[in-house]
């Protein structure tokens, strides 16, 4: 009841945030994407008065921009209500998921989290014999030569490869200059950071990637007191994905998300 009584100091009050999937801008459930986080995030900064944000992450990455847009969010807001923010790491924090990790002032990690892979790929598939096995005739039509470019039903072309080459290349420098501004000087010497490669918890905090090994309660009561109170934030589902409806559309998206999680063996 203190918390009501004016002029009487509140217990210190940790906001967590829970940032759970696949990154993506599709508007699929399941999915973590700057549309469907913004709300929870504005309001774990400004109900309350919190000492400090927590994020709880569990992504294996996705989308680059969408990342980026959380990330921007999360940090924007940070610096506006001097807010420090902290990300704890569960299964795994890889790709877009350690982008959102570097939203935080502090990175921690459970000992067998998996953290990194800093890189940027792009899978898909050549089907081009498929479709003249069946006697299929692919008919494109474009106003620009490369309108259709890596057009899957169609032998690779080598200027196509060199273009995507250059636009991930973009996008990987962003990624680097991200880290590089979150972390500083905690970051080692080391060549193969920014390779793509992901590690394991004792060894990611000797590599500079994350900060040390804890968990959320006990980690939050040492920094800010035993009597700390958590309040906790998630997306909001609409009535549709509350009865089940959705069932089809987190069909499609499976096998996406299933993919993005078995690189990391999970």
């Amino acid at each position: 009841m203190k918390r009501f009584i004016p002029f009487m100091k509140s217990d210190p009050l940790v906001s967590v945030l829970r940032l759970q999937g696949v990154i993506a801008g599709t508007g699929r459930g399941g999915v973590l994407n700057d549309a469907n986080t913004s709300q929870m995030i504005e309001k774990a900064f400004s109900r309350g008065k919190p000492a400090a944000v927590a994020l709880i992450i569990n992504s294996p990455g996705g989308s680059a921009a969408q990342s980026s847009l959380i990330a921007a969010r999360i940090k924007r807001l940070s610096e506006e209500k001097e807010v420090p923010v902290h990300a704890f790491v569960e299964d795994v924090a890889a790709s877009g998921g350690y982008w959102l990790a570097c939203a935080a002032e502090k990175i921690w990690v459970d000992a067998s989290s998996i953290v990194g892979s800093i890189g940027v790929i792009s899978a898909s598939f050549g089907l081009q014999d498929f479709i003249a096995r069946f006697g299929i005739e692919r008919r494109v039509h474009t106003a620009g030569k490369d309108k259709s470019m890596l057009d899957p039903f169609r032998a690779e072309r080598a200027e196509d490869v060199e273009r995507l080459k250059s636009i991930q290349t973009q996008i990987h420098d962003a990624f680097i200059a991200h880290v590089q501004s979150s972390r500083g000087d905690r970051l080692a010497k080391d060549d193969d950071l920014f390779t793509g490669e992901f590690w394991v918890g004792e060894t990611a905090v000797g590599l500079g990637l994350a900060d040390g090994v804890a968990h959320l309660k006990p980690k939050m009561k040492e920094l800010y007191g035993d009597k700390t109170r958590f309040a906790a934030y998630g997306p909001r589902r609409g009535l549709l994905q509350r009865v089940g409806v959705q069932i089809v559309d987190d069909l499609a998206g499976a096998v996406d998300a299933r993919a993005a999680w078995a690189r990391y063996g999970l």
